[in-house]
């Protein structure tokens, strides 16, 4: 797998390899593409999902950025139009579009491709509808545009190198920025859709910043995203270490202060209430709705996937936490990496389809 980049630019030659299979996760936090380069070679392009415009000096117009470049040279009016997971209004689709243009047109991904998208599982059929119009505005996939459950995707890859988890019956969370999600599939069809915002790792990320002006006598005042990347950074059910940070005082100087409880006490009860949700909520519909799936794929691994599932250990702990819970032995399988899993499964999606 390529390194994580949001400058990957490879070249693809349709005429003489067909089209191009493309999977895409158009997600709250970060946009992951995935393809192959001419050599056949897997291309991860990863960026945060968020632009800015800004005058250009010479000619008056308008420019954009996105990505990494706009959060940080544009911090006071970068615009992230997917934050609860699907464009909400007319507005937000405007902006998704274009940042997604902006996004394809960089990358060089051909109009006559195949591309397989990772939607979430979200009762929200306004915001659907307006994810539905950011795809067909791209410019790509003149070939083919089909879309499946980011669950499913995320699972292909966790369950082997090919399309193995479509032949198979089983549970699969995704532990999302802005959503939980919990479903249960057999043979590639979804069933009882479990969401909730509940349980985010968003709100993860906020009571990290809450516990750290606790931690420092309100010495220290982070935002989300320091926040986020403090979690990203630090976190490890494994091995956590307290670290130290500096900030800039206001008024000049700098201040030292450590971290000792304020990351992993949040994931610590996120974690529970992700069991709680799981538990309570979703596997017990699914059982009134599905007791033989039920009883059949809770003897088969669940598939774990979303950025939450990054953390070092988590997939481990929730194992043991959910096992307990259930009072039966769970088995739980991610792949190598969760957050890029959706668009993976995407693209071996759309790999097989023009095969086909």
């Amino acid at each position: 797998m390529a390194a994580d980049s949001s400058e990957t630019d490879a070249s693809f030659d349709t005429a003489a390899d067909g089209p191009l299979p493309v999977g895409v996760k158009l997600g709250s936090t970060r946009t992951v593409l995935y393809y192959p380069d001419e050599d056949g070679d897997p291309q991860t392009v990863r960026t945060l999902t968020c632009l800015a415009t800004y005058e250009d000096a010479l000619s008056g117009s308008e420019r954009v950025v996105y990505g990494e470049q706009a959060a940080e040279e544009y911090p006071d009016r970068v615009q992230y139009m997917l934050r609860s997971g699907l464009p909400e209004d007319d507005d937000r689709a405007d902006l998704a579009g274009t940042f997604f243009r902006e996004l394809v047109k960089n990358q060089k991904i051909p109009a006559d491709s195949a591309v397989v998208y990772a939607i979430p599982t979200i009762d929200n059929e306004a915001g659907l509808d307006n994810l539905a119009e950011v795809i067909e505005g791209s410019g790509i996939g003149d070939e083919l545009v089909r879309s499946f459950p980011e669950s499913l995707c995320g699972a292909i890859p966790a369950f082997g190198d090919d399309l193995e988890a479509i032949d198979e019956i089983f549970l699969a969370l995704n532990l999302g920025s802005t959503n939980l999600e919990a479903c249960a599939y057999r043979h590639g069809e979804l069933m009882s859709p479990f969401s909730t915002g509940a349980v985010t790792g968003n709100e993860t990320d906020r009571q990290i910043a809450n516990m750290i002006e606790e931690e420092t006598q309100g010495r220290v005042n982070v935002d989300v995203e320091t926040a986020r990347g403090y979690k990203e950074e630090h976190a490890d059910f494994d091995d956590f270490e307290a670290f130290t940070d500096v900030i800039q005082q206001p008024g000049g100087g700098a201040h030292e202060f450590t971290i000792e409880r304020s990351v992993m006490d949040p994931l610590d009860g996120y974690l529970d209430d992700v069991v709680d949700e799981v538990a309570n909520n979703f596997l017990a519909e699914l059982a009134n709705d599905h007791m033989k799936v039920y009883q059949l794929a809770l003897g088969r691994p669940i598939a774990v996937t979303g950025g939450m599932a990054c953390i070092p250990g988590i997939v481990d702990e929730l194992e043991d936490r959910l096992g307990e819970e259930l009072q039966r032995d769970v088995d739980l399988v991610a792949p190598d990496r969760p957050d890029l899993a959706a668009a993976e499964g995407a693209q071996r999606i759309a790999e097989r389809l023009t095969d086909d």
